[in-house]
């Protein structure tokens, strides 16, 4: 009956049926998980085809709760800018910007029109998100799960976070953070490049892609290898790391062959997740570091010999990023 699944590729992708699972019995004090469970088969090619039950309780709630406030604050303020025009607004979408305050407000609460309603989006969006964490972290921990999806989270939200909060805190000025809106939130990345002397002679910013492209490539790696040696019961991968059996001593064998070199079943893993945590860990650092410690990068990679000073083409003429102070 399986001579037809012997060999799988890309697109020949199996969906074993069966009853539909409530899940693992909850801790006493949980709220109940609601919602009839269905089985959508176009779901299932990308992941698993059962959908639902779901469980929000009451971190879950508050979360969503604060989140569609702040998604409705932006959301209102973009249609007002178009006179509340909603062709207006699918049209101009991607140009349309929540901004934060003016320089002149620093940390002050500035009015509503002038900033007021980016902060206090900005606060219901922090809010919903670190309730989302607690969600996920408090989910964990009643599944008797590790915790390690809650800190990956994390270190997304301290990228967040430093962009929004902390480093304009440190700044002096809510004017130091970024708008809510796609082109404009693109925008505020390339003026602040421009600012601080090209982020790509920030070191940090080059870890961030390092581990961002690595990641990339060891999930590509790591998922390619699993689907390769699937016929050999590779993906049935707790098995394979306690009693490595023919299928990740295949994939074993392929990356000793390519590369000398070959990862576990279990070690693969963290390869990828500290490759994809250190992602947004080095990230903030960079950007955090930016204004607050150092203010060009480019003249910061030339005074530690990261790279040579520019040739002096017109001699005599100064760089005006060293001629501060320096009067006529």
């Amino acid at each position: 009956m399986f001579k037809d699944f012997d060999y799988q590729n890309l697109f020949t992708a199996v969906q074993p049926h069966g009853p539909s699972h409530m899940g693992v019995p909850l801790p006493p004090k949980n709220s109940p998980r609601s919602g009839k469970p269905v089985h959508w088969h176009l779901a299932g090619w990308l992941g698993d085809a059962q959908i639902g039950p779901i469980y929000l309780g009451p971190l879950g709630i508050a979360s969503l709760f604060f989140g569609i406030l702040s998604f409705n604050i932006i959301g209102f303020n973009m249609l007002a800018q178009v006179n509340w025009n909603p062709v207006e607004f699918i049209r101009q979408l991607f140009w349309l910007s929540l901004d934060p305050p003016g320089p002149q407000y620093g940390l002050s609460l500035p009015p509503l029109n002038d900033g007021g309603w980016w902060l206090m989006a900005g606060g219901f969006l922090t809010t919903s998100i670190l309730l989302w964490w607690a969600r996920m972290y408090t989910r964990a921990r009643a599944l008797g799960l590790g915790t390690h999806v809650a800190w990956a989270f994390a270190a997304a939200i301290w990228l967040f976070l430093v962009l929004g909060f902390i480093r304009p805190v440190l700044m002096g000025s809510w004017a130091e953070a970024v708008p809510f809106g796609i082109f404009p939130h693109l925008d505020w990345t390339a003026a602040f490049s421009l600012r601080y002397g090209n982020l790509f002679y920030n070191p940090f910013h080059a870890l961030s892609i390092a581990f961002l492209y690595g990641s990339a490539l060891l999930f590509a790696m790591h998922g390619a290898t699993i689907l390769a040696t699937t016929r050999y019961g590779a993906e049935r991968e707790i098995e394979q790391t306690v009693d490595r059996g023919t299928g990740m001593e295949r994939g074993a064998l392929f990356w000793r062959w390519t590369m000398g070199f070959n990862a576990t079943a279990e070690s693969i893993h963290r390869w990828a997740w500290w490759f994809a945590v250190l992602c947004p860990l080095t990230g903030g650092i960079g950007i955090l570091l930016s204004g607050t410690v150092v203010d060009n990068w480019y003249l910061w990679s030339v005074q530690h010999g990261v790279v040579p000073p520019q040739p002096q083409v017109f001699p005599g003429v100064m760089d005006p990023a060293l001629t501060q102070g320096v009067k006529p």
